[in-house]
């Protein structure tokens, strides 16, 4: 599940989450841990424009200080950048920090990336908004070289040129998971080509077969092998009868039908779903994770 309290957009922030903190994070992922779920993400924007901080709000942790909190305080959980907007760094600096949390963490890191969407971040960083798909396509081979088990990654490309500088710690895996975020036809393209994996981005379940077929047909015109891990978002969550008013949109019911309105994204080929649960505060959000992780997850199955 991708975290509240660190991202606060009002297009699924619930009221509570705006006096929340790190107390809250901390409980929530420990929560998730304790469920047996597969990981907790975390957003990334470096600033919000006037123009957008309404909708959008400018409340936006830091991917990798957030995930590197979270990983101390919980045991086994893998931990996700859902996304890294990762054109806006170099390649190095990006390596550097997210080698040094898989490190910390024992090797729990997964690399979610995605080419961004916010003008005005890239332009006061002074990158080519414009040319964001090519920065991010080189970026992520970059990065296949920078978070390899090399010392001294190598890498020559049209914007990126590295070698002889040495980064220790490596990341604890052999190879970091590097999926990669996004629904647009370019961004379904570069997950095929360059992801271990495919982040959609808020697709509705009659847009997901096309989108995974096309995916399998890309990966196999071009000869691409080894896993892959398909996604999805799933629509808001509640475990149970709610006696408040969930939205119309949102699943809500006993473990059994959830897990067999669930059990549908398997049949398209989705390898893993991404939950958001509607609640009114903390303790209500803790109590519907560890209800999904006893009554409907075992269901899935």
């Amino acid at each position: 599940m991708q975290l509240p309290v660190q991202s606060q957009s009002t297009m699924y922030a619930e009221a509570w989450e705006a006096g929340a903190g790190p107390d809250d994070l901390v409980a929530l992922a420990r929560a998730a841990d304790r469920a047996g779920f597969d990981y907790v993400a975390t957003c990334d924007h470096v600033a919000i424009p006037r123009r957008l901080a309404s909708a959008m709000s400018t409340v936006w942790y830091d991917p990798v200080a957030t995930l590197a909190f979270l990983a101390a305080a919980t045991e086994r959980i893998r931990l996700l950048s859902h996304v890294a907007v990762v054109g806006l760094r170099h390649p190095l600096l990006t390596a550097k920090q997210y080698a040094t949390l898989d490190h910390l963490s024992g090797g729990r890191l997964i690399l979610g990336v995605g080419a961004g969407h916010v003008r005005e971040e890239f332009e006061v960083l002074g990158v080519d908004f414009e040319r964001r798909g090519p920065v991010l396509d080189e970026s992520i081979d970059a990065l296949r070289a920078a978070l390899g088990p090399e010392e001294f990654p190598e890498h020559h490309g049209k914007l990126f040129d590295f070698e002889g500088l040495g980064q220790l710690p490596r990341p604890a895996q052999e190879r970091v998971p590097l999926w990669v975020g996004g629904s647009s036809p370019a961004a379904v393209r570069r997950a095929a080509l360059k992801g271990d994996g495919w982040l959609p981005q808020g697709d509705p379940r009659d847009r997901l077969p096309a989108q995974i077929a096309r995916i399998r047909r890309l990966r196999e015109e071009a000869g691409t092998e080894g896993p892959y891990t398909v996604g999805a978002i799933t629509e808001p969550l509640y475990v149970g009868t709610p006696t408040w008013d969930v939205g119309r949109r949102t699943l809500a019911g006993a473990p059994d039908a959830l897990a067999e309105s669930l059990r549908a994204y398997r049949a398209m080929g989705v390898d893993q779903i991404q939950v958001r649960f509607r609640s009114r505060g903390r303790g209500e959000l803790v109590d519907q994770i560890t209800a999904f992780g006893a009554e409907v997850a075992p269901r899935l199955d």
